[in-house]
């Protein structure tokens, strides 16, 4: 893959900083120098005896050594491995017909299950240690205090070695395969598409024909819709056998490991407890009234019915002057971020100077977007960049990851562990930060457009997202008595879409077929609920650095840096935050409440 080629304005991040390409002799180097030094790492753990400890163990300067001597190595070569991954993903990710890359990224696999071992195995260790004694006698270890004290509650939940090593072992052929088929597989799904009636049909990727949901004209979103569906419903039969897979591996292992539900395991994995899982989702529910309005208020102006198709949920609605092109994006984002910090500035004037992003929407190329850390401060962001205000907003939340991935460059791996429900601060305070800043300069019919692409978004992360846990839940519930059918899958996703949209969507127009079209199931458990925690969590710190902005820059760039440090209570507790509270959350939904009520006024205008 060239990664110097532009396709009109659109770039295509550029790899070669790292290793000329894929088949060049320093990529081969690289790769095999990271395989070395995982077997090497393995070697350095039997030498130094890091597993379960069959007996107590004394804390003396030998073991501060041996612990210092490890976790140094094993910082390294996460380091290490992260870039390598990064590199090949970026081939993955952007052409998945790409045969060498997908060969790179296999055989690295069975390396990454010896590193995934090595992992438990240190943890392991760490449960059989006085960790608090080990915090208080070495420097290392005070500077990993929360890693260790995660790792050791996470060791009492360890099945036994060797059946923690088959698990790991299994995943090859378990649960990364289904997710790799899963990936491959929607990612090539060619689909038949006619515009009007006497067109002939061409075949678009499944990834444009969703785009098409944004198509101003509604006889095409129409038509789209219904080829999509269609598409997903002959694809079924694969896809639900890959969910089905995934979800008993991930029952088991819950069972296993002595959780008393997966989404125990998730809530500890982000972080957070269950009592603020059930605040946030609480004000979530009472939040879906005016969610509603809004969709029966877009229903009034797309279609002049009381609710909204689903086919009509991301239609356009208002007119902007500008085209917002990639080079406008560029500018605006980067301008505005200037008026928050030029520290912020800079950072993204150097993602577009050093081309961290590959913008352009293509054939084999993965949908929807993300950041990925590459070294140190370095990211790369990929996007289906599409020219409207929305497209802007999604660059300026992926920059925003990458921005975070700035504020972290100086912690270790182990320190930078950051959960999901963390991982989207920046990402969320970026985009808030873009929206404020066009609804402030823009006309009445270019602020019910931008406030439109929020609102869409939003709802997405709050009412959808809320149908989208609902509907793993039940999965996981459910699969703990036999396979479902793709048909029970579907019964599954309406029932939780009108139990979450309610009246604001017209129940003869759903997506039944939403559980194929989301990765998110296919990869790790309940990867949906930290996206509203990131979003109401990004508003609180954006509605408190407009009321108290003095200071606030170098403590938000601090929280940045220690999203892995610490337990999500205890950062936001030094902004004055109660995660436990609903009235935090309530905070949160009245700024999104008052968006609701602009957009009512001046879409009834």
């Amino acid at each position: 893959m060239s990664t110097e080629t532009t396709v009109g304005t659109m770039p295509h991040w550029d790899m070669t900083v790292v290793y000329p390409s894929l088949d060049s002799p320093e990529f081969e180097k690289g790769f095999h120098s990271v395989i070395k030094r995982v077997a090497d790492l393995e070697t350095l753990f039997d030498a130094e005896a890091i597993a379960a400890p069959l007996s107590p163990t004394t804390l003396d300067s030998a073991l501060f050594a041996r612990f210092e001597k490890v976790t140094r190595e094993l910082n390294a070569i996460y380091e290490e491995v992260k870039t390598l991954r990064a590199y090949i993903a970026s081939f993955v990710s952007t052409d998945s017909r790409n045969a060498l890359a997908q060969a790179k990224m296999s055989e690295l696999r069975r390396p990454m299950v010896t590193l995934n071992n090595l992992d438990t195995r240190f943890t392991a260790w760490i449960g059989g240690l006085d960790v608090e004694a080990l915090i208080a006698a070495s420097p290392l270890a005070g500077d990993h205090a929360y890693y260790l004290r995660q790792a050791k509650i996470m060791a009492a939940r360890l099945m036994s070695p060797a059946e923690e090593e088959l698990a790991s072992e299994l995943t090859l052929s378990g649960g990364s395969a289904w997710s790799r088929l899963y990936s491959d597989l929607t990612s090539q799904i060619s689909v038949p598409f006619a515009r009007r009636d006497g067109d002939t049909p061409e075949d678009l990727p499944i990834s444009v024909i969703r785009a098409l949901a944004t198509d101003p004209d509604p006889e095409i979103r129409r038509r789209a819709y219904e080829a999509e569906l269609g598409a997903w419903e002959r694809n079924a039969l694969p896809i639900a056998a890959a969910l089905n897979a995934i979800k008993q591996e991930t029952n088991a292992l819950a069972t296993r490991r002595r959780w008393e539900s997966p989404l125990d395991s998730a809530c500890f994995n982000n972080h957070i407890d269950r009592e603020t899982l059930e605040a946030m989702l609480s004000a979530a529910r009472k939040s879906f009234p005016d969610f509603r309005r809004y969709l029966r208020a877009k229903a009034r102006l797309v279609s002049g019915t009381e609710r909204l198709a689903f086919y009509d949920l991301f239609a356009p609605v208002g007119a902007s002057s500008r085209a917002w092109q990639w080079d406008e994006a560029e500018r605006f984002v980067a301008e505005q971020f200037g008026a928050y910090s030029a520290k912020m500035q800079d950072f993204a004037e150097r993602a577009f100077r050093e081309k961290w992003i590959d913008a352009e929407p293509r054939p084999g190329k993965r949908d929807g977007a993300f950041c990925m850390g590459l070294r140190r401060d370095e990211s790369r962001i990929m996007q289906n960049y599409r020219p409207a205000f929305g497209g802007v907003s999604t660059l300026a939340h992926e920059l925003g990851h990458g921005y975070h991935n700035l504020c972290l460059a100086h912690r270790t791996p182990l320190q930078r562990n950051t959960p999901m429900t963390l991982a989207e601060t920046a990402s969320i305070f970026c985009e808030t930060i873009i929206k404020r800043a066009a609804l402030a300069t823009g006309t009445d019919e270019e602020r019910i457009a931008i406030l439109e692409a929020s609102l869409q978004g939003t709802c997405q992360v709050v009412v959808d997202i809320t149908s989208r846990f609902l509907f793993e839940r039940r999965v996981l519930e459910a699969r703990q008595q036999r396979e479902l059918s793709a048909g029970e899958f579907c019964d599954l996703m309406r029932e939780a879409q009108l139990e979450t949209y309610g009246d604001g969507l017209d129940e003869n127009y759903l997506h039944p077929y939403m559980w194929t079209a989301k990765g998110h199931y296919y990869g790790s458990t309940f990867y949906n609920f930290p996206y509203m925690f990131g979003l109401l969590f990004g508003l609180g710190l954006y509605a408190q650095y407009q009321e108290k902005p003095d200071g606030f820059h170098d403590r938000y760039d601090d929280l940045l840096s220690a999203t892995g440090m610490y337990d999500a209570a205890t950062l936001a507790s030094r902004f004055g935050f109660d995660l436990r509270e609903e009235s935090f959350w309530n905070a949160s939904f009245d700024i999104l409440r008052d968006d609701i009520r602009q957009f009512e006024e001046l879409s009834a205008a």
